[in-house]
């Protein structure tokens, strides 16, 4: 089988990717400069975890069919330097990915928010079915032991996010993949250090879109502005579609869908961003020969997709939820969408500003009343990250006049937050905790515990 080298293995879709590939009998190694868990163990449970850590030239020979490249290595990494000498392929994972897909009809899930949870209630909707299908996505989910697969399935689902494909490939992911159906979620700017301004943010979406091929789909948030303006210049040669939040109720803190089948469907999934996600992918399961009643049957056991409004603990009163927002509009939808939910409960929301884009203070205005749902909100600031990442000191009172909030705390080490939230009575009071991070390896299950709530 053909031998394969991952530079930076330990990224989340790239290890996945070299797994679902070691699953295939290929010859997997690689390298990298940090790997943390989960990424960790699963390369070692697979036997392909490096030795030592650091990037070794030596490891890069002829007998090589091709090095993939991940974005967490640098243009000069020796030995992306020495695959280059040697004339050995280098790809990124999305133009590799393409490349095993070929023969197959590649669906891809593109937007700022909700791409992870409309790829994953897809994929759960299709194994639910016994659906024959390849995937690549960002989050883990019930019932899949990896986040990739590389078969001969006839379709592939693909999370397409719009960062850049790898230091030496400047475009967006999601180009590489050339898709035959195409969903987009919604459009809010991110990734400032890549995209410096709006207009060159969206140009990445501008080109997916000019780039379906003939009788192609396209389906998109109609309630997105920015995405209504983007879509009219969609090609006449390709099916538009237009979603919006599916029908639902809530009854006593639970969601209950108003199927097409004029059926009742409770979920486990809530909120309004949640209801357009399920919408997107039920459009998206149909266009693939997936019944109405199917969907909604199987959508029902959906209990969504690792981190994204994940609960954490409970009481009969309160309860812990964590989730990976991050980006400002997805601060916003998560934090209504658990005040909606519980609209008697008090609710404390946490955010740790962690990305480059959070913690660069030009970037700060676009989070302006994000939390102003909760009652009492906490912007956490780890000292950490932000040397780790070369970023300045931000002060207490940039973050609190941008953030807008008129009860905002901010807090810079882990015990001091915990202390914080244990303060606070938990009876009809609900926590929510948001970040790409880990609040400074702050154990929320825990906390839940210390908070007199019980581990789910």
């Amino acid at each position: 089988m053909p031998k394969i080298h991952f530079i930076a293995i330990g990224g989340a879709a790239m290890h996945n990717l070299a797994l679902a590939l070691k699953t295939k009998g290929y010859e997997i190694s690689g390298s990298d400069d940090e790997i943390y868990e989960p990424s960790k163990s699963l390369l070692a449970q697979h036997g392909i975890l490096p030795e030592e850590f650091g990037w070794f030239p030596e490891k890069i020979t002829t007998d090589l069919e091709a090095v993939i490249v991940g974005m967490h290595a640098r243009p000069d990494n020796p030995e992306l330097l020495k695959a280059q000498e040697l004339g050995i392929p280098v790809e990124s994972y999305p133009s590799f990915l393409y490349k095993q897909s070929l023969n197959k009809q590649r669906i891809v899930i593109a937007g700022s928010h909700g791409k992870t949870s409309i790829t994953s209630m897809v994929l759960h909707v299709l194994k639910t079915l016994g659906r024959k299908f390849d995937y690549l996505v960002g989050a883990r989910i019930e019932g899949f032991e990896l986040m990739a697969s590389l078969s001969d399935a006839p379709i592939i689902i693909i999370e397409g996010d719009e960062y850049l494909a790898s230091p030496i490939d400047r475009r967006a992911k999601f180009l590489l993949y050339q898709p035959h159906i195409c969903l987009i979620s919604g459009i809010a700017w991110d990734h400032i250090n890549v995209y410096p301004t709006f207009e060159s943010y969206t140009d990445s979406f501008k080109t997916l879109i000019a780039g379906l091929p003939k009788a192609g789909s396209l389906f998109f948030d109609q309630t997105d502005s920015v995405l209504n303006h983007l879509t009219a210049d969609c090609p006449e040669h390709c099916e538009k579609t237009g979603y919006e939040a599916h029908p639902a109720k809530i009854d006593n803190g639970q969601t209950i869908l108003k199927g097409e089948d004029g059926k009742s469907y409770p979920i486990q999934v809530f909120g309004e961003h949640s209801l357009k996600n399920l919408n997107g992918a039920r459009l998206i399961c149909e266009q693939i020969g997936v019944n109405q009643s199917d969907f909604y049957e199987a959508i029902a056991t959906f209990k969504g997709a690792a981190k994204r409004l994940e609960l954490v603990a409970s009481s009969e009163t309160s309860l812990l939820y964590k989730d990976f927002a991050h980006a400002p509009s997805k601060v916003k939808a998560t934090t209504q969408a658990l005040k909606n939910q519980f609209p008697s409960r008090k609710l404390v929301a946490c955010l740790e500003l962690h990305t480059f884009s959070s913690l660069n203070p030009a970037f700060l205005p676009e989070y302006a009343e994000t939390l102003n749902l909760a009652d009492e909100a906490i912007v956490y600031l780890s000292e950490h990250a932000r040397e780790i990442k070369r970023m300045d000191r931000m002060e207490e009172s940039v973050v609190k006049t941008y953030f807008k909030h008129p009860n905002l705390k901010v807090i810079r080490d882990a015990e001091t937050l915990k202390q914080v939230i244990l303060a606070q009575t938990w009876s009809n009071a609900n926590l929510l905790m948001m970040s790409s991070g880990t609040f400074d390896g702050l154990d929320l299950p825990a906390l839940g515990n210390e908070m007199g709530l019980l581990s789910v």
